[in-house]
């Protein structure tokens, strides 16, 4: 069944919304890919596990700053930096204190938005931030605008402190001085603070793994250092040592994926689109890249591309599944094909992990599409599965105004307020009750 402009439009503003109650971890949770090998012709290739971000906690919905905050932190894991910025602005403006402002210029970097991230920066300095906190987003900006002279004037001449290492150690990285870079960041390593501790020794353990291959080529470690690069949000530092590498040797599909991923995750659809095209005539069904590859897709608006790579990454096992199917459930959506979307997002409502979004998704769809009962059934299911989510309680409110249900769907709405008085959907339909 195909569905008009004119109802699918609300459904996906809907989704893009609801994206952000579900914790993805960084890079797509635990998904792995295959490490980054010594050479096109390595006989071996072994598995590695992408860094893992530790999910934030639950937080109090009424405290708004929080709350924004945690909006935020959900999608920013899932790369989704534009929405995460959003957020981030309204945690500043709900007085989230310095916290909010170093998550909004985090946000603002990743987004390549510097004059927003001077003027975050020139905020943080009015609420007393840390000079070393300074200086690490002063010389990080320096270093990804190409001005390596300032990065240098302004770690050579602050403080000695965990963030002028690790400052120290991405400027020794982009400038080729790899035993400067190691002792630097083991400085990091060997430090008080601890997600600089963390990025450092990922980015060691890129060394580490080097120095297993005595006889690999320089490109080889360009790739492995870009890879952890990218794995500490640093994407935009990585893209230029990538270039190098694919233009020494073209046929290195694990380079042509992680500038694939780079160019993607920094909001560069079309260029990431060419990278993972590459990476995909040298390995066909590596699902990694079929799923990045449809993620690319969609960014430029062929979903019929990429609903079919989507689903061969589905087929090949890509992990995790739920994730693969959320997209195939949005891109559906924006192609007009409700069938196929309402049966991911039925897929996913049975999954043992499930989350209330795919039953947002599910309801959302189903009331656009004239299925109100449909809509009322799963809406019963999330509250029984989730007494205590007020998303729950909104979604059975909605579903039971649409069939008339008048009485339950205002005890539902005022349930979904008191759990979260900030939940603007529901205010809206108390609003229409």
């Amino acid at each position: 069944m195909n569905s008009p402009a004119r109802i699918i439009a609300p459904i996906v503003c809907a989704l893009l919304c609801a994206s952000a109650l579900t914790v993805f971890l960084w890079w797509e949770l635990t998904q792995s890919t295959d490490i980054l090998r010594r050479g096109t012709s390595a006989p071996d290739e072994q598995q590695f596990f992408l860094q893992t971000t530790e999910i934030p906690g639950a937080v109090d919905p009424r405290d708004r700053a929080l709350f924004y905050l945690r909006q935020g932190d959900l999608l920013a894991l899932r790369g989704q930096w534009s929405d995460a910025q959003e957020e981030y602005a309204k945690a500043v403006d709900a007085k989230g204190g310095l916290t909010a402002l170093r998550k909004l210029a985090q946000a603002q970097m990743q987004r390549r938005d510097i004059a927003g991230v001077h003027s975050t920066l020139k905020e943080l300095k009015k609420e007393g931030a840390k000079t070393e906190d300074l200086l690490l987003l002063e010389s990080i900006v320096a270093l990804r605008t190409g001005e390596l002279v300032e990065a240098r004037t302004l770690l050579e001449n602050a403080t000695e402190s965990p963030q002028q290492h690790y400052g120290k150690s991405l400027l020794s990285i982009i400038e080729g001085n790899h035993e400067q870079a190691q002792a630097e960041l083991q400085q990091v390593v060997d430090g008080w603070e601890p997600v600089l501790r963390s990025h450092a020794r990922t980015l060691m353990a890129a060394y580490q793994e080097f120095a297993l291959f005595e006889d690999s080529p320089n490109i080889h470690l360009i790739t492995l250092l870009s890879r952890a690069l990218a794995q500490v949000q640093e994407c935009e530092l990585a893209l230029p040592l990538l270039v190098q590498v694919t233009q020494t040797q073209a046929d290195y599909r694990d380079a042509w994926i992680v500038q694939g991923y780079c160019e993607l995750t920094t909001e560069r659809p079309e260029q990431a689109l060419a990278s993972l095209e590459q990476a995909y005539n040298l390995d066909p069904l590596k699902p990694e890249i079929q799923y990045f590859l449809a993620r690319s897709y969609a960014a430029v608006n062929d979903h019929k591309n990429a609903i079919t790579f989507f689903e061969y990454a589905l087929q090949n096992g890509f992990q995790p599944a739920s994730e693969v199917r959320r997209h195939i459930a949005e891109s559906a959506l924006i192609s007009g094909n409700s069938d196929l979307a309402l049966q991911q997002y039925e897929a996913l409502t049975k999954e043992p992990g499930a989350t209330v979004e795919p039953y947002e998704g599910y309801v959302t769809a189903s009331i656009a599409l004239g299925r109100s009962e449909e809509a009322y059934f799963l809406a019963k299911q999330a509250v029984d599965r989730w007494p205590g989510d007020a998303t729950a309680h909104d979604l059975l409110g909605w579903a039971a105004m649409e069939t008339n249900r008048q009485e339950e769907a205002k005890q539902e709405l005022q349930k979904a307020l008191e759990i979260n008085p900030y939940l603007t959907s529901a205010k809206e339909r108390m609003k229409q009750l």
